[in-house]
């Protein structure tokens, strides 16, 4: 008998961690669909060209296949955890996941510009629900000692994703053909949406809160972001507020904003709830998340564009070349996993910050022939220092929150990451127009016929044309041109690499004002 009562646990003890392993197992699919939304930002940025011609748009009309997605997920991102609460996160994550793969398949059968802008907002509206139900998840249903496993998962996955976006575009496009951007998240998406459905079980639904849904803090959210997205994607194509349609985005967003802000205080139940700023440390990681979403798209944004525009380089080429810092970000996980649970987070940001820095500084001496190699080191240090900085700052803003606000807090962090990408990259195009603008003027001024320099130049392009039969002082004068314009072109492009620096020099100076929070402590509240 007494045997028997020894034994009787086993049973018990054994199912825990089958449990356990079927609660990671359905967290991966979730990281991995996950995977494929945030993909599917930049999937298409290396290919624009190709789907342009293939769906007969014009260059004014192509861009909408990137910012139609952006507008419509960066709504749903905030959106999600309302939504999530009401569905559960199991059936919540099962309609983002079909309907992202439903949309992927009609995005590739679409033959018209208007076609594949309605399929590609329904693309990222559906799927941006599947980011901040990861990260609401990975830290409500692991103990504190588990994170430091899950976390610098979905911390590379979510800077991961991004950075090797153009890289699988360009592949994709080379070997195959545009369709297959979107054409290869069917059977992923198939998978992600059944192992959910059958695997996910971590909390219930609660229809009751659609009773008080508030519809009209739903529409001035929607007004709010998608025109902020709609004003920082074209302001800096279109001249700003030069341009009418940039001027009366502006317009509705300032008033939606200002209904949205009251609304969310005034609501019984808002759909938003922005009280988790109140937590210090949430704040300061919202705040630090946004920094890093200008170092994680801007500068995801500003090497392809040096590498196509000064250098010359093909899609697949640029996609080649960028893959180092992926390959960095991949090595660093671990070794940031592991160190989040022996040194203070504060100390990691900081050394990350310092990192994108020395990038960005060394990138500052950047030439017109600068190649693979002189792009190696800031590539390097980029890709290490995403994921030094990741793992931190989202222990940081998510570690000590309640479970109870786990959700809604997750929407509002991801969103100040893609706001911040969006905000960085409408301050890099208008800053490197502008400086453009600036050294053009200034290196006009010094390429006259007074210099013997410029003179001996004219004559040697000159010469070489001769030779070839052509007009070749006229040659001679247009090529000259293009030098001057690469090479302010490659000056402003130093500039920028240098304001970005200071960016990220003047955040690791503030890492020691957040509050330190103690290692491996769990969320108040949490069981």
């Amino acid at each position: 008998m007494a045997g028997a009562a020894l034994a009787t646990p086993a049973p018990e003890a054994a199912a825990a961690p089958a449990g356990e392993g079927r609660k990671l197992f359905a967290f991966l699919c979730m990281v991995f669909g996950m995977f494929m939304a945030i993909l599917d930002i930049q999937i298409v940025s290396a290919s624009l060209a190709e789907i342009q011609a293939g769906i007969s748009a014009s260059a004014d009309e192509i861009s909408w296949v990137q910012t139609s997605y952006l507008i419509a997920e960066v709504i749903m991102i905030p959106l999600s955890g309302m939504l999530s609460r009401v569905l559960s996160t199991r059936w919540m994550f099962v309609i983002s996941a079909a309907g992202f793969t439903m949309m992927s398949l009609l995005c590739a059968t679409a033959s018209s510009i208007n076609q594949m802008i309605v399929y590609r907002a329904l693309q990222g509206f559906i799927g941006g629900g599947m980011i901040p139900t990861v990260f609401a998840s990975a830290y409500t249903i692991f103990r504190p000692e588990q994170r430091n496993v899950v976390t610098p998962i979905i911390g590379l996955v979510a800077t991961l994703a991004p950075t090797i976006g153009p890289t699988v575009g360009g592949y994709l496009t080379d070997l195959f053909s545009w369709h297959w951007l979107f054409l290869v998240n069917i059977v992923p998406g198939i998978f992600v949406t059944v192992a959910t459905y059958l695997l996910v079980d971590f909390d219930e639904p609660d229809l009751d809160l659609f009773k008080s849904f508030d519809w009209t803090g739903l529409a001035l959210m929607a007004a709010f972001l998608g025109c902020l997205e709609f004003v920082l994607e074209e302001g800096p194509v279109n001249d700003w507020f030069e341009d009418e349609a940039i001027l009366i985005g502006t317009v509705i967003c300032v008033g939606a904003g200002l209904g949205f802000f009251w609304r969310m205080f005034a609501a019984r139940q808002p759909i938003v709830d922005l009280y988790a700023f109140a937590n210090r440390n949430f704040a300061a990681g919202c705040a630090f998340s946004f920094v890093m979403g200008i170092g994680l798209y801007g500068l995801t944004y500003l090497y392809p564009i040096y590498l196509g525009r000064v250098r010359g380089y093909s899609a697949l080429q640029i996609g080649e070349t960028m893959f180092v810092t992926g390959i960095c970000m991949f090595l660093t996980a671990p070794i940031a996993g592991r160190l989040i649970g022996k040194v203070d987070p504060r100390a990691m940001m900081a050394a990350g910050f310092i990192g994108f820095g020395l990038g960005t500084w060394w990138a500052s001496y950047i030439t017109k022939d600068w190649d693979f190699w002189e792009l190696l080191v800031p590539q390097v240090l980029r890709g290490v220092s995403l994921m030094i900085c990741m793992i931190p700052i989202n222990n940081i803003a998510l570690g000590t929150l309640p479970p109870d606000r786990m959700k809604n807090a997750s929407g509002l962090f991801n969103l100040t990451r893609n706001l911040g990408g969006a905000v960085g990259l409408a301050l890099i195009n208008t800053l490197l127009n502008n400086r453009w603008d600036l050294h053009l003027a200034r290196l006009h001024e010094k390429v006259t016929w007074s210099r013997s320099v410029a003179n001996e130049t004219l004559q040697t392009m000159t010469g070489a044309y001769a030779r070839l039969g052509s007009d070749a002082s006229l040659a001679g004068l247009k090529t000259v041109a293009g030098m001057v314009r690469q090479q302010a072109l490659v000056m402003s492009f130093a500039d920028v690499f240098l304001i970005m620096t200071l960016l990220f020099g003047s955040l690791a100076l503030l890492t020691p004002f957040i509050q330190r929070p103690k290692l491996g402590a769990a969320p108040a509240d949490a069981h």
